[in-house]
Formats: structure tokens, sequence, C-alpha cells
């Protein structure tokens, strides 16, 4: 997927910044192959398949082909973000899953709870995450999200400004009932 994400951003950079180039991404495949050659997702586990890729999914037939119920939006080459069309009905997600390898021991513990929840009527639905900072970033005209948030963090992940990630004393261990090993 970082290869069609770098795609998609060199066939829309804009060297006009004044312009403000919008696209949709569509039509992800639903899974990809991982170096021990098991299947994942390629956008997340409960994205529904497209329409005309639903006999094959439930038949898990052609998975190579099956393409998903994702979007990314695009502006000027950075993802702004990404959302899907969710798979809710039990059978699509225990096949998801099942495609990827899991037993269905593996399927309970991971989203039983869910399957359940479903068999009690669960309307389709969908929805989109945006990066609201990365939109003010692209249109500050700024390089790096850490121009535009408040209290960015370093390229490690590290907080500069709540000395985080810190060591947590054994009393605050010791109170949320946890032990290191």
């Amino acid at each position: 997927m970082d290869a069609v994400r770098q795609k998609i951003a060199a066939d829309f950079q804009l060297f006009d910044r004044e312009v403000l180039a919008f696209t949709w991404v569509v039509n992800f495949p639903m899974f990809e192959k991982t170096d021990e050659g098991r299947r994942k997702f390629t956008h997340n586990p409960f994205s529904m398949p497209r329409i005309a890729d639903l006999d094959d999914f439930v038949k898990q037939e052609n998975i190579a082909n099956i393409l998903a119920q994702q979007y990314d939006i695009v502006l000027n080459g950075h993802e702004l973000g990404g959302g899907s069309i969710r798979a809710h009905l039990p059978k699509l997600l225990q096949t998801t899953y099942e495609i990827m390898g899991y037993s269905p021991a593996e399927i309970e513990r991971s989203v039983g709870h869910m399957l359940k929840a479903f068999t009690y009527g669960f309307p389709p639905h969908g929805g989109i995450a945006l990066g609201i900072d990365r939109l003010m970033m692209i249109l500050q005209q700024h390089s790096s999200l850490r121009e535009i948030i408040a209290f960015p963090k370093t390229a490690d992940g590290r907080d500069l400004m709540m000395k985080s990630p810190s060591p947590v004393s054994s009393d605050k261990l010791d109170l949320a009932n946890i032990r290191l090993k």
C-alpha cells in the first residue's frame, strides 16, 4: 500500500501552490499477501467487499481480485482521510477473518462480540476519518505536520512538553495492578 500512496503523491504533486486538487482514491484491493504467504487486509478488516465481488468473497475464490469499498481523499498528493463502507453481516466479517487464516477459536476471540451484535440487526454504515491537521498544513503551505499541531511529537514519537514516554513509578504500577517482567 505504501507504493500505491507514493504513486498517488507523485501523480498529483502540484507545483502551483494556489491550486487545490482533490481526488478520491477507490478500488483498493481487499487483501494483500504477507511475507509468510498469509493474507491481511489492506485498509481495515471491517470493510465491505465491492458488491460485484461478493460471490467470490463468500466462496473465498479469486481473493487477489476482490476489491473493497474503501476510499481515501487526497489533496495535492497528501492523504487527508480515509474510510470505508463496513461489513455489517456476521457472515461477511467471519469470511474476512477466515480468508486471513484465523481459526474459528481465533475468530471468536477477536471479533466474536461483534459477530453476536450483528445478529441483532446492524444497519449498513460507513464513514471517513479526516485529518484536519493535514488540511491546515496544505492550506498554510507547510511541509510538515509538526509546524501545524500545537504539541508535536519528535520523529521517534517522544513528546518533549510532557516528557513522555517516561518510566512509571512502582507505586503507580501497583495502583493499576500492573507487574513488569
